[in-house]
């Protein structure tokens, strides 16, 4: 089977996609606009990190691991856990983009230091790893939309081509991981390819299941994280640790899960125990699916967001879900209805509030909060919207959206009469916008849609 995770990646303003099962074993992401090569090789996007863990019990973290670990998207189980059990290598193949090589030690860097996995780089040869770039074109002609994905039992894509639909590339029928692929776009962002790469590689080590309730984990739907967490690391250790192993049993791991977590984590043995945790139907995921298909019609789209918020209202939820569900609304609601729009972000703003670990969910919103005000010429709220929201999307090691804000910045500077001060914005965007957008016209793009916004303008598309 195919598990098939769709993401329109966070360019600013795109909303974020959610999961879907297809036939074929793989694990993927859906594509975003088609980017040229970066402007700025090796971009270092200065002093930041992963965001900090947020506060859980071990009780909680223990319930989270078992159902990222013991399901797939679609909700189907997975019988035994799945693992490496071996030292893991990973090789490079096709047309390796520039600064991939930097993006790929400086990850498995992060995985052997912060989740204690023992992996590296194969040069050549064989690996359990195969991570192999080609252009988006040739990817989505097997697996439509997608921008990356990871599939189970092929060592690249010819092998992959070869045995696409058989029981070799079907997660629910492993035993344990010996060789994995992971497909990755040569024709994106380095933004783009970053995140992917965090993602499919994660996947390709670890969890198959997506939670839209996490705040500060990439293993969530809703995907305004882009890079591994420390949560994600301390789920990645908890994975390889000597007390599981490939073919445990779900009952199994959850007896072993106290004693582990009390070791790796013993901060978590402090907190409360969580409360009881209302599982996510199916109905729910259907309706942000539909709110989040491109090709739907945007009343279309607005409908299954308001289904959404219905679920997600009826239910009582005032978590990350209930959050993305306003969102999803406010944000397909501001070309028609900007006073919806703001009503519905003003909602989702409430809820991330008050999530551990959700600043950066709340600086998404505040960016769309920005983006009506400046088209509503209230340059002073945009501006101030703006400013709090650039830390947090540092922070969480996202320049199309620090590029964004900045661009934001230097309208609402310039409605001001501000030109020195919207000079110097427009200058802090370029430093981000070559990693975050990959070329000057994609840059230019955004620039002209945020001036749009100034002049009166609706949205950021």
């Amino acid at each position: 089977m195919l598990l098939h995770r769709t993401t329109l990646f966070f360019f600013a303003a795109a909303l974020a996609g959610c999961a879907a099962d297809l036939p074929g074993g793989t694990t993927a992401r859906a594509a975003s606009e088609l980017l040229s090569p970066p402007l700025i090789a090796g971009f270092d996007p200065g002093p930041v990190g992963p965001p900090p863990r947020r506060a859980a019990s071990n009780a909680e973290i223990a319930r989270d691991f078992l159902e990222l670990a013991f399901s797939l998207e679609s909700g189907r189980r997975l019988p035994v856990l799945t693992r490496f059990e071996e030292p893991i290598t990973l090789a490079l193949a096709g047309a390796v983009p520039p600064g991939a090589g930097e993006e790929v030690a400086g990850l498995l860097a992060r995985l052997r230091g912060e989740a204690g996995i023992a992996i590296w780089q194969e040069q050549r040869g064989a690996a359990a790893i195969t991570v192999e770039f080609l252009p988006r074109h040739d990817m989505q002609a097997l697996v439509p939309n997608a921008a990356c994905f990871v599939v189970p039992g092929v060592s690249g894509w010819q092998d992959y081509r070869a045995l696409r639909g058989s029981s070799a590339t079907d997660w629910t029928l492993l035993a344990t991981r010996s060789r994995v692929s992971v497909f990755l776009p040569s024709d994106v962002a380095p933004q783009e390819m970053r995140d992917c790469l965090h993602e499919e590689v994660a996947q390709a080590l670890g969890p198959l299941n997506d939670l839209y309730r996490l705040t500060d984990s990439v293993f969530n739907d809703d995907n305004f994280q882009a890079v591994l967490t420390r949560t994600d690391m301390l789920v990645l250790r908890v994975y390889y640790a000597p007390e599981l192993a490939s073919g445990m049993t779900e009952a199994e791991v959850a007896a072993r899960l106290p004693a582990l977590l009390a070791r790796l984590n013993p901060a978590g043995g402090r907190a409360a125990a969580p409360a009881p945790q209302i599982p996510t139907p199916r109905s729910f995921q259907t309706a942000i699916d539909a709110a989040l298909a491109g090709g739907a019609s945007t009343e279309v789209r607005r409908s299954a967001a308001r289904n959404a918020v219905s679920i997600a209202t009826a239910a009582g939820w005032n978590d990350a879900r209930a959050g993305f569900a306003w969102f999803a609304l406010g944000r397909l609601s501001a070309a028609s209805d900007p006073a919806a729009a703001r009503e519905a972000l003003l909602m989702a703003a409430a809820i991330y509030r008050r999530l551990p670990g959700a600043a950066i969910h709340y600086a998404h919103v505040e960016m769309q909060l920005a983006v009506l005000a400046l088209a509503a010429r209230q340059p002073e709220e945009a501006l101030a919207l703006a400013d709090r929201a650039l830390g947090p999307a540092i922070a969480a090691e996202n320049p199309a959206l620090a590029a964004t804000l900045h661009l934001i910045r230097a309208e609402a500077f310039a409605a001001r009469g501000q030109m020195a001060a919207a000079a110097a914005a427009r200058l802090d965007s370029a430093r981000w916008a070559g990693y975050g957008f990959g070329s000057q016209a994609a840059a230019d793009r955004r620039a002209a849609e945020v001036a749009a916004l100034a002049q009166g303008a609706s949205r950021l598309r």
